[in-house]
């Protein structure tokens, strides 16, 4: 997500602990992590109000989809996935035996 590498992680360590000292690092992080789990909690617990609110015929509602990329991918590019894909073979007509009138419709012409 965040795309940090091991040397910009070690950085980030040692920052962490000319800023804030060895004795204040392991509350700050404790502090981060309680955090981190508070905002998790509230974004599922919204989410799920959003999907209950909706009703059962927006059960498989994902808000991820809002997003306009996923939403792009999903709605115009999953079709064109779907041509790839060899579909069932068309069904042949009989063929007339030889000397045999094909059908004539004097309304269609």
């Amino acid at each position: 997500m965040f795309d940090v590498g091991l040397g910009e992680a070690l950085l980030l360590v040692v920052l962490a602990l000319i800023i804030f000292g060895p004795d204040q690092l392991p509350k700050v992080a404790s502090q981060a992590g309680r955090a981190l789990r508070q905002l998790r909690a509230m974004a599922n617990s919204a989410r799920d109000d959003l999907r209950e609110g909706l009703g059962p015929e927006f059960a498989d509602f994902d808000p991820a989809d809002l997003n306009p990329r996923r939403f792009v991918r999903k709605h115009l590019l999953e079709d064109l996935d779907d041509l790839d894909q060899p579909g069932p073979a068309p069904a042949e007509e009989p063929l007339l035996p030889f000397g045999e009138r094909p059908p004539y419709d004097p309304e269609a012409t």
